[in-house]
């Protein structure tokens, strides 16, 4: 039971430090920087959406993943001249 205390604490511990990183590093920009526009520019988002959901779509025949299961293959025994 001791154990787990310790290692329940220090992934709680290690989680913190992530949180703490990550919001001084992006949110507060501790270390200079911008926000890009395309990220925060909401008009922007929707008019890139508007457009790759308007590029036509063309896809060849289906795929099958494992041909072996399908059973559609002739298997040749090898040849015995007698």
């Amino acid at each position: 039971m001791g154990r787990a205390i310790y290692i329940c604490s220090a992934v709680l511990g290690s989680f913190a430090a992530a949180w703490v990183c990550d919001h001084l590093f992006a949110d507060k920009k501790i270390f200079g920087g911008t926000t890009p526009s395309t990220v925060a520019n909401k008009e922007w988002w929707e008019a890139t959406d508007k457009k790759f959901q308007a590029w036509p779509r063309t896809a060849g025949p289906p795929v099958v993943m494992n041909p072996i299961t399908r059973q559609n293959f002739i298997v040749k025994l090898p040849r015995t001249d007698e």
